[in-house]
């Protein structure tokens, strides 16, 4: 019945010109979605802006060559610049013709300004992979979780399937042992309601897992999405790695970010400081000189220089005061987010260890319904009893499987939340 259900929509879809969905196992779901979300891109693109502004700081710390070729006409008026008129002499000097091409030159021998700067972009580079790091991170965990919800689903589809399959069987028990006068008809009733019940809540699961598919298949940028490892679902493996709050500190990319932040801006304040010391740069020219390109002559130049800033009205104090400030800022938010950590570690172990007792005791309470189920069912059968205690059972056993597939997508959900806050879910969940 199931079989025909599902495959009529796959036939639909072929006859419409839909695509057909996408098979999809946990790990391959993760994989696409880190290829194709935006986020993950824009942050991308961050980490290739980041490191464009290191080469543009670099580049100050480099040579500076250009050419140039210039030609001009010249006229200066004599009386203006002596400030008097000479007799005998005329007013003006020219027109004449100036050709000059060449080469300038210049480099900065000493900046720890220049260097520095160069520095602290360097580890915003460090502090943007980390940040695309961390953006991962988080929409792998949020795939994870809504790949999880579809397992459970599906498991809840399955349950009920079965649920549906022993109401229908215990129905027809019913109505045979009534039509051969060992049952009654209050008997066949009562089987019948709880079919229609099972029925019901078959009906409801089949919506839910339709519903989310959707989801996953819009988050996944997919047309639609099959589960490939729905059994899977039933398992309950270990955490593997390490899961201390030490070693969440060391991994965790929010940590790593912060610390490329914190880097950057000390380089920013060392900078701030090296304004006030002596900066020396080199400069050289050569090139062709005359009225025309037929008499020009070499004509070169070159020089040194030494600066240093002596009164500059409080601004290299404010940007070193500023710089501080902002580290200080920093250090808070590190404090913050350590405290942050920990106890998201410390939370998630203890989720994980009470699912972990909790799927145990759900496993051993499903099976002692289904063994309960069988025992009504036999005395039914027998005729020692009505099927009161069937249905009763029936429900035990709805109620037990409904908390096993509870248990189960806690353990999976809280391994998940785990591998977040020790910052594993890519190295759990896509390698």
């Amino acid at each position: 019945m199931n079989k025909a259900i599902w495959v009529l929509p796959l036939a639909l879809m072929a006859a419409q010109g839909q695509e057909p969905a996408v098979k999809l196992t946990l790990k391959g779901a993760v994989e696409l979605a880190l290829r194709q979300n935006p986020q993950v891109q824009i942050a991308k693109l961050s980490i290739a802006e980041r490191q464009q502004d290191s080469a543009i700081a670099k580049s100050g710390l480099l040579p500076q060559v250009g050419l140039s070729v210039s030609e001009t006409v010249q006229r200066g008026n004599i009386e203006a610049t002596l400030g008097k008129r000479i007799p005998g002499f005329p007013q003006h000097v020219g027109p004449f013709p100036i050709f000059q091409p060449g080469a300038q030159a210049s480099l900065s021998v000493f900046d720890l300004t220049l260097w520095n700067r160069y520095k602290a972009s360097k580890a915003t580079v460090d502090s943007q992979t980390a940040q695309e790091l961390s953006t991962r991170e988080q929409y792998v965990l949020l795939v994870v979780s809504q790949y999880l919800g579809s397992l459970r689903a599906s498991a809840d589809i399955t349950a009920a399937q079965s649920r549906y399959d022993l109401a229908k069987a215990l129905f027809d028990l019913a109505a045979d042992l009534q039509k051969n006068g060992a049952g009654t008809r209050i008997d066949t009733l009562r089987a019948q309601v709880q079919l229609q019940n099972e029925q019901q809540r078959l009906i409801v699961a089949r919506t839910q897992s339709e519903t989310s598919l959707y989801a996953l298949a819009r988050l996944l940028n997919v047309p639609a999405v099959e589960l490939d490892d729905a059994g899977t679902f039933f398992q309950t493996p270990e955490f593997p790695g390490e899961s201390a709050v030490t070693s969440a500190l060391q991994q965790r990319p929010e940590m790593k970010a912060l610390a490329g932040r914190m880097h950057a801006l000390e380089l920013e304040e060392k900078a701030a400081r090296a304004e006030r010391l002596p900066k020396l740069g080199v400069t050289a020219g050569y090139s062709l000189q005359g009225t025309h390109p037929n008499n020009a002559i070499p004509a070169y130049s070159y020089g040194a220089e030494l600066s240093m800033p002596l009164y500059t009205g409080g601004r290299i104090g404010a940007e070193t005061a500023k710089a501080q400030i902002q580290v200080k800022k920093l250090m808070q938010e590190k404090q913050e987010l350590e405290n942050q950590i920990g106890q998201e570690v410390k939370t998630s172990q203890a989720e994980l260890k009470a699912a972990r007792t909790q799927v145990d005791v759900a496993n051993s309470t499903v099976e002692l319904a289904k063994e309960e189920v069988t025992q009504a069912r036999d005395r039914f059968q027998a005729g020692v009893a009505n099927n009161i205690e069937v249905i009763t059972a029936q429900d035990e056993l709805a109620r037990a499987s409904d908390q096993q597939i509870a248990a189960l997508y806690r353990y999976n959900q809280a391994r998940a939340e785990l591998a977040h806050a020790t910052g594993q879910m890519e190295l759990l969940y896509a390698r």
